[in-house]
């Protein structure tokens, strides 16, 4: 079962809710931010986007603290799967499950469109629907997207495999053009070393349906429905 943290000021919980549940046919459950801990049969935690706690002081800091929180980094301490989606990512960092930082877009603008990604790996538990170097269109919305990490942590993170998705253009190319917001080396997510986190500023959970502009955020979510079924 998928426990959808709901914290105060998100958003996008009940359209994650609603993708997992509806469109994917997997067990899905809202979770609110003060209980202590998740469901027992708790299989997959998914942290959405919105601007949790008003997003004072910065995007996802004061989130951190909830008392839900705790037992999430629990959970994956463990090796349980998490995903975070834009806020979901922005907390991660904060509660340090992910390496770097997610700060203002570099123009200062909030974006709202359609980005083009490529998948950098194609391993489970979140991409093992895709193939390596293929590209999905995803939407985003964020002001606070720009992905930073040090050169010393850029270094790291691209040797050890963990940049999942980038930012490219229409023929796969990383170009400065193809960076919506100015995150270092195009990141658009990236994964814990143990691989079972992972932080995305795209929205997979708004692009599930045709109806909805596309279906290429089945290759994400869907991924991870396999994964806890055991089918990969």
């Amino acid at each position: 079962m998928f426990s959808v943290i709901q914290l105060p000021g998100s958003n996008d919980d009940r359209d994650l809710h609603f993708a997992m549940k509806s469109v994917l046919g997997a067990p899905a459950k809202l979770v609110w931010h003060k209980d202590a801990a998740l469901p027992a049969d708790t299989a997959g935690v998914l942290i959405p986007g919105g601007f949790s706690y008003g997003d004072y002081l910065r995007a996802g800091a004061m989130a951190r603290f909830a008392p839900i929180l705790a037992d999430v980094k629990r959970f994956a301490d463990n090796g349980g799967p998490v995903l975070g989606i834009c806020n979901g990512f922005q907390i991660l960092c904060e509660s340090g499950l992910l390496p770097g930082a997610l700060v203002r877009n570099h123009h200062l603008h909030f974006v709202c469109e359609e980005v083009i990604l490529r998948v950098e790996h194609a391993r489970a538990p979140f991409t093992s629907r895709a193939r390596q170097g293929q590209t999905l269109r995803i939407p985003i919305k964020h002001g606070e997207g720009a992905y930073h990490a040090s050169p010393e942590l850029l270094e790291r993170i691209e040797a050890n495999g963990q940049v999942r998705l980038r930012y490219v253009d229409a023929a796969g190319e990383a170009t400065p053009a193809a960076n919506p917001n100015g995150s270092v080396a195009n990141i658009a997510g990236v994964t814990s070393e143990r691989g079972n986190v992972l932080g995305l500023m795209p929205h997979p959970e708004h692009a599930v349906e045709a109806g909805l502009g596309g279906e290429d955020g089945r290759v994400v979510l869907g991924s991870l429905v396999d994964a806890l079924a055991g089918s990969h």
